[in-house]
């Protein structure tokens, strides 16, 4: 099966025809336009080397809000008002974070100085969001992603203390369960966001709660 290679119009092919792995598409731009059209469609972009790489991986590692777990030792740091949380306060510096920050025993992150530019851009027209967590007033952990309709579209995320991402990351579910959003996408697995309740489900079921839910 073939990948299909994108130009300037502004299309994707049909999530289905996506490789074993989930890779739909190459090519195109980061425009505010497509990436909002690759969104409502359930693609997502993933770079590898300079050329944009879209995916739609099935099955699909998800978050439902009712379902976050949070651990007994979590619970005492939210008590205990350990870290400060707040919503889109310093996006740029959290995206920073996010592309500087590599996760353990990988050399870098997929986020290249176009995927910055392109979400901050997200950010200004107001689909791109941001949640922070600090400690002494410095930033030491967060999170960003794209929030459509009743969906959030989890990006990545940063820590630089004990329990910082994880912190800001239950608390932006729960800010975003409050005001309505249903499902958070998780794009594929760690282990880290299964132990705070995500889970895999079929690409088709994904597609069907996307239309549903925007």
């Amino acid at each position: 099966m073939a990948v299909y290679a994108l130009r300037n119009e502004l299309i994707f092919p049909p999530v289905h025809l996506a490789e074993p792995d989930g890779l739909l598409a190459m090519g195109g731009d980061l425009s505010v336009e497509r990436l909002l059209l690759a969104y409502k469609s359930g693609i997502f972009p993933w770079y590898e080397g300079d050329v944009p790489l879209w995916w739609c991986p099935d099955p699909r590692f998800v978050l439902f809000p009712e379902n976050l777990k949070i651990t007994r030792s979590m619970q005492q740091v939210i008590r205990k008002n350990t870290f400060r949380f707040t919503i889109n306060q310093d996006f740029a510096s959290v995206i920073h974070h996010c592309k500087t920050s590599p996760r353990p025993g990988q050399a870098g992150t997929w986020i290249t100085d176009e995927v910055e530019r392109a979400y901050s851009r997200m950010h200004k027209a107001g689909f791109a969001h941001s949640a922070e967590a600090w400690l002494n007033d410095q930033l030491v952990g967060g999170l960003y992603g794209i929030r459509l309709g009743k969906f959030f579209f989890g990006e990545s995320m940063f820590s630089h203390a004990s329990n910082a991402s994880k912190f800001a990351f239950i608390k932006y579910v729960e800010h975003v369960c409050s005001e309505g959003v249903a499902l958070i996408d998780c794009q594929v697995y760690t282990p880290h966001l299964e132990s705070l309740g995500a889970q895999m489900i079929p690409r088709q079921q994904f597609i069907q709660l996307l239309n549903q839910l925007l």
